[in-house]
């Protein structure tokens, strides 16, 4: 199997597992993933059902994380799985997949640093967050999260098009943005949008946390709800360390893989669990359990669930 990251869509050397070892890997990556999108699908089923969730902005900017990250780990399974079963696929159909994978990859850190934000005004300026956070400016935000994720894949797009012959869209190759997108200028490109992009959304993680963590320490009496957007900003921290480990994925199993060549197919797969599923994880913990309100509704539809399969 050839291994690729969706979110830097990086391609490793070649190795073939054996054939148990192959089955077993997809089985627990397939169900690892119907586990997170079902449950990512009952926090959206449990959004759309309350009109208070989608008239509040930070239910309505968390449903467009959770939704970004059902995009997401249903692109990097489709690669994983179709790495084994087909090896190599059209590059038309791979050039849409890698297209949705790098999308929703700058989404996920660039949604988080809004999230800070909201978290940041609510606390630091109560009196100005009916104002500022509107659902007509979330929805404004959430348009140019997409805008400047797009500055990630368009212009390899338009590239690719304009360097590489129409032969290349009708043959198979194998699905990874190296392979897809070989350009010296867009590799280039990649690592310097990256690097901006996160040193950015650090700083306004920093920023944000520091404010609310001095407002909590000031009001000490009534510190409740600013601890609990402190922790949620870890949270969040914790989450994009997770979303930048994806920029070394590639890195981090060629050094591990040379210092234990043996184990490279264990340490790729134990990689790609840690780096591309387990975040996904995070979204629902952060609001689908830590938020009241949201856990009373979600507990009760996942009861009527489980009561109904019974």
């Amino acid at each position: 199997m050839n291994v690729s990251s969706p979110s830097q869509n990086v391609s490793l050397r070649p190795y073939r597992d054996s054939y148990q070892s192959a089955v077993t890997k997809n089985v627990i990556v397939i169900a690892l993933g119907l586990i997170i999108n079902y449950i990512n699908g009952m926090l959206i089923h449990t959004f759309r059902k309350h009109q208070m969730f989608y008239t509040t902005p930070r239910y309505i900017l968390f449903i467009h994380l959770v939704v970004n990250d059902m995009i997401q780990l249903t692109t990097a399974i489709t690669l994983y799985v179709s790495s084994y079963v087909f090896y190599k696929i059209n590059a038309s159909v791979c050039l849409a997949i890698v297209s949705f994978a790098i999308f929703t990859t700058l989404n996920s850190p660039l949604n988080l640093a809004v999230m800070a934000v909201e978290c940041y005004i609510a606390i630091c300026f109560p009196l100005r967050h009916v104002e500022f956070c509107t659902v007509k400016t979330t929805y404004i935000l959430i348009s140019w999260i997409w805008f400047l994720s797009s500055i990630g894949v368009l212009p390899d797009i338009f590239l690719l098009i304009a360097t590489e012959p129409r032969e290349l869209f009708l043959s198979k190759l194998f699905c990874g943005g190296r392979n897809l997108f070989p350009h010296p200028a867009s590799v280039k490109k990649q690592e310097v949008l990256y690097t901006i992009y996160l040193v950015g959304i650090w700083i306004v993680l920093f920023y944000t946390y520091l404010h609310i963590f001095f407002v909590a320490k000031a009001a000490k009496s009534s510190s409740g709800d600013a601890k609990k957007a402190r922790n949620t900003i870890l949270l969040h921290a914790f989450q994009l360390l997770l979303c930048m480990l994806t920029y070394v994925f590639h890195f981090m199993v060629r050094s591990l893989g040379s210092l234990f060549p043996s184990s490279l197919p264990h340490i790729t797969f134990a990689s790609y669990i840690f780096i591309q599923i387990f975040p996904r994880l995070i979204s629902p913990i952060v609001y689908g359990l830590r938020d009241q309100m949201f856990r009373q509704r979600l507990k009760m539809y996942l009861l009527c669930t489980i009561c109904f399969k019974l």
